[in-house]
């Protein structure tokens, strides 16, 4: 996978300048910036010289969730960092890494500007070099915010003992519906499959606030799909829609699957739809990042059913504040 390793330097780092808001290296912390479609060009350019392994970095994320995060963003030292409102935490800054005690001084100075001074989505690379953290930071694993990545090339074949099921289910499925067919998404059928997916949601028997808040994203995701450059394919079944899914790109080698629904009243259809998306990409991205499970434990086991390439953990750090450096 290509990522940000917080040990490599980037030659060619992005020029931090915005001639309309007169940003600086260094800016108000109190005057945080918003995920907008002005401001997307400054933001991916930055992604892609430090392109990021946590889907939790995807500007389409960014931008479909900020408004139930409540997310914004602000330069510090050059680097971009983005604060988590409702979590309660930022993220680990992009950019050159900032030594610890570099990292310490934002905390106190995000804590000082009324946001949150702990950090999240470390990278273990950066755990690992910088042995006098723990100096700074309590630090803790985040299990829950692991990324799960697969291999193209094998969710697409599913070969092998442990992925048998998956590919007798797409067998069943095409066995029982010889008529389906793939199509692709586009602004035209959006509104559609937003259809499809509110029958999905008012269906289920008992729906979660989590749910609720994804279908809100997701309604965000189609209504600027083509100014967030958005791809995705509809599983159908004569003229019925029965599963779609949604991904960009997250790095030069790695697409983010970030809505994926399925009709469970068609056997097979959430394998199926699975399956082709990985066909679609093969050629394209070597990983996929199919993001993480929050710890909920059904999506869980659903994830780790498809034997990932690699679960990206990252680390979470608190500030030690009683600390007292000369």
């Amino acid at each position: 996978m290509i990522c940000h390793n917080h040990s490599e330097t980037c030659n060619t780092p992005p020029i931090i300048s915005n001639s309309a808001d007169d940003l600086q290296t260094e800016p108000n912390i109190l005057k945080p910036g918003k995920f907008d479609l002005e401001t997307r060009p400054l933001i991916l350019d930055f992604l892609g010289h430090y392109p990021p392994c946590s889907c939790e970095y995807s500007y389409v994320n960014l931008f479909c969730w900020q408004n139930l995060y409540r997310y914004s963003w602000f330069f510090y030292k050059e680097n971009l960092v983005i604060h988590d409102d409702r979590s309660r935490a930022l993220f680990m800054p992009i950019g050159e890494d900032l030594k610890p005690e570099e990292l310490f001084d934002l905390s106190k100075k995000a804590i000082a500007a009324g946001l949150s001074g702990d950090i999240g989505l470390v990278p273990e690379s950066y755990v690992d070099i910088w042995q006098d953290l723990d100096r700074y930071f309590s630090i803790t694993s985040d299990r829950d915010a692991a990324d799960y990545v697969y291999l193209t090339q094998e969710l697409a074949e599913l070969k092998g003992n442990k992925l048998h099921k998956k590919k007798n289910l797409i067998a069943q499925f095409t066995r029982m519906y010889p008529d389906y067919s793939i199509v692709p998404m586009n602004e035209g059928n959006c509104k559609e499959v937003m259809r499809f997916e509110k029958r999905l949601l008012e269906g289920t028997p008992s729906v979660s606030n989590s749910l609720v808040e994804e279908s809100e994203a997701i309604a965000m995701a189609f209504s600027h799909w083509k100014d967030l450059g958005l791809n995705g394919l509809i599983l159908m079944v004569k003229d019925e829609i029965v599963a779609f899914a949604v991904f960009s790109p997250l790095s030069p080698d790695t697409w983010d699957v970030h809505f994926e629904k399925s009709d469970v009243t068609f056997k097979g259809a959430a394998q199926m739809i699975n399956s082709e998306t990985a066909k679609f990409l093969e050629g394209t991205a070597r990983y996929i990042n199919r993001e993480q499970d929050l710890g909920i434990p059904g999506l869980r086991q659903a994830k780790l059913s498809y034997v990932p390439h690699a679960l990206i953990e990252p680390y979470f750090l608190v500030p030690k504040l009683n600390l007292r450096f000369h």
